[in-house]
């Protein structure tokens, strides 16, 4: 049960982690001079973005939450269990991010879902 849960939390932080990423740097815009000098401002500025901010404490809280999945459980039934991330993701692209999704990726998360189930039995 306990191994559960924490794919739980890992999948949710992932995801969020994913969908404030996605719309902090959106609105950051693209990078277009590469020079070191525009790249250090371009650092900055994203580093001051709340949305990336937000995203990157989720991402530790995934990652340790992580660590301590595969204290608990075979990595074998860690990493494809906290795959389901890219299921959700694709909702989220789809539904919340206004993103064009094609059905070959439906079906790609499709088939990762199957997997998932897999491993609940």
């Amino acid at each position: 049960m306990m191994k559960w849960i924490l794919v739980a939390v890992i999948v949710t932080a992932t995801v969020l982690c994913d969908a404030l990423q996605t719309i902090g740097v959106r609105r950051h815009g693209e990078i277009h001079d590469f020079r070191p000098s525009a790249l250090g401002r371009a650092g900055a500025a994203l580093a001051r973005n709340g949305y990336v901010i937000a995203a990157v404490a989720l991402m530790a809280i995934s990652f340790f939450t992580f660590l301590t999945l595969i204290s608990l459980a075979d990595l074998s039934f860690a990493v494809p269990a906290t795959a389901a991330s890219f299921v959700i993701e694709t909702f989220v692209a789809k539904y919340f991010l206004k993103e064009r999704v094609a059905w070959r990726r439906w079906t790609g998360a499709a088939l990762v879902a199957c997997g998932v189930a897999l491993l609940a039995l």
